[in-house]
Parts: structure tokens; sequence; C-alpha cells
């Protein structure tokens, strides 16, 4: 099943979020802490008895009581979190090592751009066992209807950082900011030649790493180091010292990087040690590789 995801921005928008219900879209997204919805389904009013005070009310709101509460407080007050344990999951592998976050969930009636209450959601709430960042994360699947995990919840949730990757390669090794037009017809041409550049230096990388017999020095190539070795070669039309001294110093940066992963995996799984956690013996999102 295919998921949206988005960061806080898009979460705070209820209209937007209206939208992808009403387009039955699938979505796990991160909301802001004072993200407003109920633990226990309101019950909707649709008119009232006639009042000395006024005219009777006739559109749909929802009774007094329960009154909808900021997702920062549900987490802490809530008694569907209180009596809850925490949850740990290694999430991803990064360049510093493995991140493991705690988790706990709840069913939500979101509050949509009208006050009313929607269908079920789900609220996520996540605390970074090392750094103590939480994070707020709402999706309209709840775990255990049609085949759905936390897991699978989570891995959807926390998958936006390789998004965020892409767009910072392509800025920072590709130009995708570095243009000057005056038309939309030029910004759109200056972005398809960034992607197309994208894609190729994706496609060398997928070439190389999945070679078997490559040297390790070659594996897990880096888009700035794929759009060197394409400079150097366009610039020399012979085999020159130029590429030898630019092969050497991919190696070099290479050795570097992997001394670098393991330094910092060291230290990161030494850190989660000392508060008792063993990254190999709790529940992951991480994807087994095969063999």
């Amino acid at each position: 099943m295919k998921a949206w995801t988005f960061d806080e921005a898009y979460g705070r928008n209820t209209e937007f979020l209206d939208g992808l219900e009403t387009r039955r879209q699938v979505f796990v997204g991160e909301v802001p802490s004072n993200f407003h919805g109920w633990t226990k389904k309101p019950t909707v009013l649709h008119s009232s008895p006639p009042s000395r005070r006024g005219r009777p009310k006739k559109s749909p709101r929802t009774a007094r009581r329960p009154k909808s509460c900021e997702v920062q407080n549900l987490a802490t007050y809530s008694p569907h979190f209180r009596q809850q344990s925490w949850q740990r999951y290694r999430i991803k592998d990064t360049h510093r090592g493995p991140e493991v976050w705690e988790v706990k969930w709840s069913v939500l009636w979101r509050k949509d751009a009208h006050g009313l209450p929607g269908r079920r959601h789900c609220l996520i709430v996540a605390r970074n066992v090392l750094t103590g960042e939480i994070k707020y994360f709402v999706s309209n699947r709840v775990p255990g209807d049609q085949g759905i995990t936390l897991r699978w919840l989570l891995c959807v949730a926390f998958g936006r950082w390789s998004v965020e990757s892409c767009f910072r390669q392509a800025k920072e090794e590709l130009g995708l900011d570095h243009y000057e037009a005056r038309g939309w017809r030029c910004v759109h041409r200056h972005f398809h030649l960034t992607q197309l550049s994208h894609l190729f230096c994706a496609r060398m990388r997928q070439k190389f790493d999945s070679r078997p017999t490559v040297d390790d020095s070659l594996e897990h190539l880096t888009t700035e180091q794929v759009r060197r070795a394409v400079n150097t070669w366009l610039e020399t039309a012979a085999p020159t010292d130029r590429l030898q001294q630019e092969l050497a110093t991919q190696q070099y940066h290479q050795r570097r990087n992997r001394q670098a992963l393991q330094s910092h995996t060291k230290t990161r799984i030494a850190q989660l040690k000392s508060l008792g956690i063993d990254v190999n013996r709790i529940k992951s999102c991480v994807p087994k590789l095969s063999s």
C-alpha cells in the first residue's frame, strides 16, 4: 500500500488533510504539537431545542464534552497514553549510526476544517532515546485495520528524510537552486535538466555499487563523487594525470567515509548500550538485506 508523508508545515493545514481524505488517499504525516483531536469520539449535534436566548442552532457541532485537546496534552495526560509502555524501534541506520525511537500510539478522531470529527485516525508519539526530541504523526490508517501495522506506519513516517536528502543533493551538487529566470518555462527547463542529471548520477551509483567484484574503495559512491568523476572525464579527452589524481582523490574520500561511518556507528552503539538498549534485539524498521 502506498501513502503520502509530509512535514508539520503540511500537517497543520486541516484543509489539506481534508482534501486527502476526500480523495481517499492514505497518509502518515507529521503534525505540530498543538494539533487538535479526540481520543474518544465526540457526539455530533445536528440541531438544538429552542431557547429563549436565541434561535435554535441548525449547523452540525460537537457536544461540550469531551473537548478536543492538543496532541502534546493527549500524549501527557490521556489515559490511552499513560497506561502504555514505550515501544523501542530501530528506525533507520544513518551515517552516524542507528537511530532508536520510543513509540506510543492511540486511536484519534481528527478535528477537520469545520471543527467536526472525521473517521478514525492514528496518533503516533515518537521520542528519540538519545536527544529526547518528540515528534507527532497522524495517519488515516489504524494498526490492525486492513493489514496495517505500526511498523509500516513508522517506516512511512520516518521515510521522508530520503526525499529531503534528494532535494539537498540536487541543490548542493547539481545546481537545482542556481537559476536566474523570469518565466515558468525557463524554470521548468532548468528543473528538468537538473532532474535528468540527478537521474544519471543515481544510475551510475547503482551500476557501480551493485557490482559484486567492485573494489571496496569504490563502494557506496555519493552523488558528489559521481559528479566530480563525470566532470573530470568531460574535461580530459584522453587518460592523463588529471584522471589518475581524481581517482586517487575518490579512493581517499571513500576510505575516510568508511572509517567515519565505522567510528560513528561504534560510538552510537556504545551510547545506546549505556542506556541498556541492544539495537539487534529490539524491533526494527530497517529492511533486511538479502544475502
